[in-house]
């Protein structure tokens, strides 16, 4: 249990650190489009086009970020095996602290009084969790879930990467969100993945759900930075926080077996209900800050400084 926390801190904190990073890289690549006056940065419905979202993802502040979600991404998926899903996302989930914490001193942003309660509301939601959290499921489903996760990941994420590039500037909890959601599919196909234990190559390529796991990583990722790029980055990440855990934490419990200790159910119930309704409460109050963009700053060559919150 005690590894298995470390390990899930540890996820969080990659994950955390990396999304600022990649905020701080797609916020230079939309500078560089506005003091360009580009207008094939952005589709017509007024989101970032395919073009753009790839000038983001080559900036050095948006690799290194990636390359810490890549780390994050190892950590958790060892985390979901030595954990119950709903402890183990809800603790990589607190990301969100990080990012928050973060973005103060990278991307100017000044947090208001209800967003520091908020996240202290999620601080406290992973102590009950903790002290809730009993042993994980043993992961064992039959053939069809697996299948299951594989169709429900590729209309999520297709369908999703859709309905997001159809709303444009307007989608940025909705990116958050999806992208939340294959994050959560990738917890749920880690904890059931065949051939891990004991290794076996031509059984894990076998199993639907590590198609599932590419899908929804690779998918999710995108939409991500698109969530980014066109919105406050602690609001996408709050929105991303409710995707990948309410559901792997339901279905952990309800599929695979996961358990709190013997008397302490109300507890890890109230933890969960309050991690969400922290991190809701954050997307809630935080703004978005347009990339932190003016035509006149574009013009200078540098974001405006974020307002005062």
């Amino acid at each position: 249990m005690i590894i298995g926390l470390v390990t899930a801190v540890a996820a969080s904190a990659c994950y955390g650190t990396g999304s600022v990073l990649q905020a701080v890289g797609s916020r230079k690549s939309a500078l560089r489009e506005a003091a360009k006056a580009s207008t094939t940065g952005v589709t017509q419905h007024g989101g970032p086009s395919l073009s753009s979202t790839a000038k983001a993802a080559v900036t050095w502040e948006f690799m290194v970020g990636t390359v810490l979600d890549f780390l994050g991404f190892g950590l958790g998926a060892l985390a979901a095996r030595m954990l119950p899903l709903f402890l183990s996302q809800t603790v990589i989930s607190a990301n969100l602290i990080v990012t928050a914490l973060l973005s103060v001193k990278m991307l100017g942003i000044r947090l208001k009084r209800p967003e520091w309660a908020s996240i202290a509301v999620v601080c406290t939601a992973l102590v009950l969790l903790a002290t809730a959290a009993g042993h994980e499921g043993s992961g064992e489903t039959s053939r069809s879930t697996h299948w299951w996760l594989l169709v429900i990941s590729v209309v999520l994420m297709g369908g999703g990467t859709l309905a997001v590039r159809v709303m444009g500037s307007k989608a940025a909890i909705l990116a958050g969100l999806l992208s939340g959601l294959g994050f959560g599919a990738i917890g749920v196909g880690v904890r059931i993945l065949d051939g891990i234990d004991p290794f076996d190559i031509p059984s894990l390529l076998a199993d639907p759900a590590l198609y599932a796991i590419l899908i929804s990583g690779i998918v999710g990722m995108y939409l991500h930075t698109v969530a980014l790029q066109i919105g406050s980055v602690n609001g996408a990440t709050a929105a991303l926080v409710v995707g990948e855990t309410i559901l792997p934490g339901i279905i952990g419990v309800l599929l695979l077996g996961d358990a709190s200790r013997h008397g302490y159910a109300w507890m890890a119930v109230l933890g969960f209900i309050l991690a969400v309704a922290g991190a809701v409460a954050v997307a809630w109050y935080g703004e978005p800050d347009s990339h932190g963009v003016t035509p006149a700053a574009a013009e200078a060559g540098k974001p405006e400084p974020a307002p005062t919150r």
